[in-house]
């Protein structure tokens, strides 16, 4: 459990949040812990993270500006800059995040049918399995990217190949300017791209799923209401006539149209209040995307060393994960509210009173809104938004590449 200055209160099992609380202290972003210590924790993974953007920035002040070095230092720049943007507006909202986890606490109480809080808890389990697999996608990748630099030192020992020094170098790799000598310094620049690289990647695993728990349990809400519906036209209504039983499916009808709106204005609340993060994030991930997929298809093209690679496969592993994990999120929430419908329309509405009738047809009247994702007008997400962000990557990919090649 754990207690606001507010008095409000949320279980952490009740929602199923145990790891999304860890991902988010590991980052200084767990709402109900705020102290000197994480305010220090903030301060520090921030200044990481910027100062790292501005040293490959800094490249521009010693070297020639050419078009080959502004791919490079923007592929990578924006990159991190996307990371940045996700850390800066989450921390900002954070009362926001806060409130939202209230919200599914209040709903979560509220719950007394056993059925109904059984269909609450297997959504909080999906959003579970969700973070915990993300988490080991992370866990197996890490110690592949950290030792990285040092494979040259591996294949001289396992291969007795003669390795220079020299090799250990993450020019390839990175773009960066620190005003001193970097062989000398070679290890304190490699641990601030490390740290730079993983702190970003865990605000987005942190973030990303805290999100996805969001929209997991107004899955779930919406599962609630179609069951509503069901429960409500499951009274014997070969006994219409009884006063009893038409209170009855009313009073169901009614919960039913309640937790529908809630699940959307729920959802919709989730993305509303993240809007300038979340076109922020689509705007410098198609271009970081489109510039990285220049870059692979340069090293391809023209066998450049594998190093060169490594942050641009990254950056659109990244990119692409968030894509289609943030759009069948999206997905799945359209989904599940068109089910609300569904089971309006499958119900045995004629065997029932006309009262009942005419309120499952103000129901179904709902139905010609079409309810989805919305990012400020600019975006819907959907599987049918990630082809379209796919595509518009691609676009400016075959832009770029006509124009440089």
């Amino acid at each position: 459990m754990h207690l606001d200055a507010r008095g409000k209160m949320i279980c952490i099992d009740c929602l199923h949040i145990s790891l999304n609380r860890k991902l988010l202290l590991a980052v200084g972003l767990w709402p109900y812990q705020q102290s000197k210590f994480v305010r220090f924790q903030l301060i520090l993974l921030f200044a990481i993270l910027t100062s790292f953007i501005i040293f490959q920035f800094t490249a521009f002040m010693t070297s020639k500006c050419t078009p080959d070095l502004i791919i490079n230092v923007l592929s990578s720049a924006l990159f991190y800059i996307m990371f940045l943007i996700k850390y800066s507006f989450f921390h900002i909202n954070i009362e926001v995040a806060k409130c939202l986890l209230e919200q599914l606490q209040n709903i979560y109480n509220e719950l007394t049918d056993k059925n109904e809080i059984r269909i609450i808890k297997k959504y909080g389990i999906y959003a579970k399995r969700y973070t915990a697999g993300l988490i080991l996608v992370v866990i197996f990748s890490a110690p592949g990217l950290i030792l990285y630099p040092f494979w040259p030192y591996f294949f001289n020992i396992l291969l007795s190949i003669n390795v220079s020094r020299s090799h250990l170098s993450l020019k390839k790799m990175y773009v960066t300017e620190y005003f001193v000598d970097q062989k000398k310094y070679f290890y304190l620049i490699l641990l601030h791209a490390n740290a730079a690289l993983y702190v970003g990647v865990f605000t987005i695993l942190a973030i990303g799923t805290i999100f996805i728990v969001y929209q997991q349990h107004a899955c779930g809400m919406f599962r609630i209401a179609s069951y509503r519906i069901e429960k409500a036209m499951a009274v014997d209504i070969s006994q219409k006539g009884n006063l009893r039983n038409r209170n009855l499916i009313y009073k169901e009808l009614i919960r039913a149209v309640d937790m529908h709106r809630e699940a959307m204005r729920f959802s919709d609340s989730a993305v509303s209040r993240f809007k300038v993060m979340y076109s922020l994030m689509i705007l410098v991930g198609v271009i970081s995307g489109s510039l990285n997929f220049f870059r692979i298809f340069q090293a391809l093209s023209f066998g450049y060393d594998a190093e060169e690679l490594l942050l641009p496969l990254i950056s659109v592993s990244t990119y692409l994960s968030i894509i289609f994990v943030g759009n069948y999120i999206a997905q799945e929430i359209m989904d599940h509210n068109n089910d609300v419908f569904i089971s309006a329309y499958n119900i045995q509405w004629y065997a029932a009173s006309v009262n009942v009738q005419k309120m499952i047809l103000f129901l179904l009247q709902r139905s010609t809104k079409v309810f989805n994702i919305n990012i400020a007008g600019l975006f819907v997400g959907s599987l049918e938004g990630a082809a379209t962000l796919l595509s518009t990557i691609m676009s400016y990919f075959t832009v770029l590449y006509s124009t440089r090649m």
